[in-house]
């Protein structure tokens, strides 16, 4: 049997443990470089990179509605706090330097929150919607991605209306796990995020045009059965195209999933394929 780590203790053990990543984080933030983004601009920059809105309430398995309703509340409360913010060349992106803790005493609620390979409600729960907006419009810019944790270990929760293909999520924790973006470009970008009574909306725009457009396809994608359970694969490629011709200039792999389905098999509607033992 393995060796349980020190946070799988208990709750007591848990706390020690994220108070100590969280300090740790701190310092590195006071040794760091990197010139945060921290000026906003009220008014929109000139020109729309790109937008997307994704639906706050879904319904995901049998979890809690309420939760769903408690995110509402959550992403209310966060979004403004990044909401017009510009990045200009040489800056970085931090999503906890502008949102800052997601306690109870600053009105966060309890939300859906994911780990290894489980849900649950914690307070602040559910701003994870809010980090994969932002890095879904970033697949589609110039900004580099200086920090992303993926949470694909896990399919947790069947198709749904799904937007966006599985595998481009992010995970974050405050101040542990953060989601940061870095201007190399000698253009300003711009975030607009921004709620309504059923979607989050954001865009990202620019003081120029950009030379470039980006599309962001899903292939390969399937479910295998191996030994230990069912397992959900699939390829995100970033294409490079030119705007004037729409020819792709450019085409790579950013990321590769291996996800196990945590959830029954009867929502699965294409077929399972079985790999050779």
């Amino acid at each position: 049997m393995p060796r349980k780590l020190f946070c799988e203790l208990g709750p007591w053990a848990y706390r020690i443990s994220l108070w100590k990543v969280c300090a740790l984080r701190h310092l590195r933030n006071l040794r760091s470089h990197d010139n945060i983004a921290r000026e906003r601009c009220c008014e929109p920059l000139p020109c729309l990179v790109y937008a997307h809105k994704s639906l706050i309430r879904r319904r995901l398995g049998e979890v809690d509605m309420r939760l769903q309703e408690n995110k509402a509340v959550n992403l209310g409360l966060a979004a403004p706090k990044i909401d017009g913010i510009l990045i200009r060349p040489g800056e970085t992106f931090s999503f906890w330097a502008l949102v800052g803790n997601t306690t109870a005493r600053r009105g966060y609620l309890d939300g859906l929150t994911l780990s290894k390979g489980r849900a649950f409600a914690g307070v602040g729960g559910g701003l994870c919607q809010l980090s994969n907006l932002l890095h879904w419009m970033a697949l589609h810019s110039p900004l580099e991605i200086a920090e992303h944790h993926h949470h694909d270990a896990y399919d947790l929760f069947p198709d749904f209306g799904r937007q966006v293909p599985f595998g481009c999520g992010t995970s974050i924790q405050y101040n542990n796990l953060d989601y940061r973006l870095r201007n190399g470009t000698d253009n300003t970008f711009q975030i607009r995020v921004w709620t309504n009574e059923t979607h989050l909306c954001g865009e990202l725009r620019a003081e120029r045009p950009l030379p470039w457009r980006w599309h962001i396809k899903e292939i390969n994608s399937r479910f295998v059965r191996e030994g230990d359970g069912l397992y959900r694969e699939n390829a995100i490629e970033r294409r490079t195209v030119d705007p004037v011709t729409g020819k792709t200039c450019a085409a790579e792999v950013i990321r590769r999933s291996h996800a196990k389905v945590m959830y029954d098999e009867k929502y699965i509607t294409c077929q399972i394929a079985r790999l050779p033992s």
